[in-house]
């Protein structure tokens, strides 16, 4: 009962967390259409990472109350805050309706959607952890893990089924709004769920016995025997358990549907395969994490990320979009320009127009989600596209006027589309093509390492921290690591691609960092499997 309640409650909120991530394409078309295309993704996803950005803000605040007021009440009001916030979404303007307006109101819900989260999941952790017997507290704890991909499923699942019922058309002009406001009744089931829970043992004992934290914020960081915890925690764990989550269960998503052009209702279903499929595993490593240790496992995790992820993601291109990939192979592409003619393609207020060689050139390549090779031209020469032996000569739109420069543009891209099409690149995946047992295989793949890393961290967060304190202190460092190091995953690498032209370039992100936390945890984390937790 206990491990029902609370992960019925958590998938509900991660539901309505990921949401957002798995529709931001169509978020972009109705709240960022004021923007260039590239500027308006990137825009897209930073709305999506600022939910992120408030996580620790979360975990501070409701961590303090969670230690102070109980783990069930404040989880019951983490999960109101989120139910209501994302209903909201579904009824917002878009931008063509209210203007600049809209993209604020839509990052406002999304920092409260935020802020709820991050004292969620230490609540739930906590909770489920001090009910847990001696020796089982890494299973137990495995299945809240769970919750995560359950709820974004249940996300892919909603999306998947409105968008079969009402045809593509009509899901982009209205009914993406209707997996939001479905959200209405899981809060409502999950509330009544929550509210027939007891309050932890572990949290009734402390009160009985006055021992409960008066300054749970003083105590988790201003002390530095904790604060070293807090920092290792976050540096030797979370951080990498982070990058190789979200590279798994999101940037993935986004890496079939926007750069390989894979049909959105394909990519959703492949990914949901993958997804069910690896599921069952975060029950496998949290189980085993009570025999051979938490560390063990979530390190494992990140070194197999660091080692094989390149060839994971080219092995990805080759199967889902086999005649890009050929095309990549037998043609590849260059834009040959003067370095100091070539801006970084973000466009924060929508008026840059991007008008130099360079910069039209980047963006057609970067819309076509087709890969290219920079090379330098000599200072002031016109930029210019080579497609295998071919050359597209740009052209400059410095000083033409709104009207004719979008007429020249559109010309230059059909000529840029058809070179593209005679060289094999082909405008979006063929779905008939797509090797799909294949695609599943390598999400999988990437799924089992968000299993090895995810499955065990809560019994492991929960073991280093004194009970007092420990809403608090785990909270933060989860939340920093899967807020931050994750949150921001998708927009730094997606902005690393259209920096570079290089497909996998943005990769590196979450290389770095959990090779980092691969070192940092093997020297210098300690194991806390079996740890006693009552004091």
């Amino acid at each position: 009962m206990v491990i029902g309640a609370a992960s019925a409650g958590t998938v509900f909120e991660w539901y309505d967390f990921y949401l957002y991530g798995s529709l931001a394409t169509f978020i972009t078309h109705h709240f960022f259409s004021g923007v260039n295309e590239t500027t308006g993704y990137i825009f897209a996803l930073l709305a999506f990472a600022a939910g992120f950005a408030v996580r620790p803000f979360g975990a501070v605040v409701f961590g303090r109350l969670g230690d102070m007021w109980g783990r069930k009440n404040t989880f019951l009001v983490t999960m109101l805050l989120m139910g209501l916030s994302t209903f909201t979404v579904g009824l917002l303007p878009g931008y063509d309706q209210i203007g600049v307006a809209a993209p604020i109101a839509l990052v406002v819900m999304r920092l409260l959607q935020g802020l709820a989260l991050g004292g969620e999941y230490g609540g739930a952790a906590t909770y489920v952890a001090e009910h847990a017997p001696p020796g089982k507290r890494g299973l137990y704890t495995s299945w809240i893990q769970i919750t995560a991909t359950l709820g974004l499923f249940l996300s892919l699942i909603v999306i998947l089924a409105v968008r079969t019922q009402v045809g593509e058309a009509a899901f982009l002009e209205w009914a993406w709004r209707v997996p939001f406001l479905v959200s209405i009744v899981l809060l409502g089931v999950s509330l009544w769920i929550r509210l027939k829970l007891n309050e932890s043992p572990v949290f009734q004992r402390m009160v009985a016995e006055g021992k409960t934290s008066k300054q749970p914020l003083k105590e988790s960081f201003a002390r530095w025997p904790n604060l070293k915890l807090v920092l290792l925690a976050l540096a030797g764990l979370t951080a990498g358990q982070a990058v190789v989550w979200y590279t798994g269960q999101f940037y993935a998503l986004f890496f079939l549907e926007k750069t390989l052009k894979v049909d959105g209702a394909l990519t959703n279903s492949l990914v949901a395969w993958a997804l069910i499929l690896g599921t069952p595993f975060f029950v496998v490593f949290g189980w085993l994490s009570d025999k051979i240790g938490r560390k063990p496992i979530i390190l494992a995790g990140c070194l197999l990320a660091v080692l094989t992820y390149f060839p994971i993601f080219k092995g990805l291109t080759a199967a889902a979009n086999p005649e890009l990939a050929a095309a990549t192979a037998s043609a590849p592409v260059s834009i040959i320009a003067d370095p100091r003619d070539c801006a970084f393609q973000f466009d924060p207020v929508g008026k840059t127009a991007f008008a130099s060689s360079c910069d039209i050139a980047k963006s057609a390549l970067a819309s076509a989600g087709v890969s290219y090779e920079n090379e330098k031209a000599a200072p002031g020469a016109l930029a210019v596209v080579r497609i295998g032996e071919r050359e597209i000569p740009s052209f400059r739109g410095e000083g033409l006027d709104r009207a004719a420069f979008a007429a020249a543009r559109a010309d230059w891209i059909k000529q840029l589309t058809g070179a593209l099409a005679e060289a094999g690149y082909p405008p979006k995946a063929d779905p008939a093509k797509v090797n799909k047992p294949a695609v599943v295989s390598l999400l999988f793949l990437l799924m089992l390492y968000v299993t090895m890393v995810y499955g065990p961290i809560a019994a492991a967060l929960v073991e280093m921290f004194p009970a007092r304190i420990r809403y608090t202190s785990m909270s933060l460092p989860y939340h920093i690591g899967n807020g931050w190091f994750g949150g921001f995953l998708p927009t730094t690498a997606f902005a690393m691609v259209a920096a570079t032209g290089n497909i996998y370039f943005g990769l590196w992100y979450p290389i770095v960092i959990a090779g980092a936390t691969f070192l940092i945890g093997l020297f210098l984390v300690r194991e806390m499997r079996g740890a006693h937790i009552d004091d």
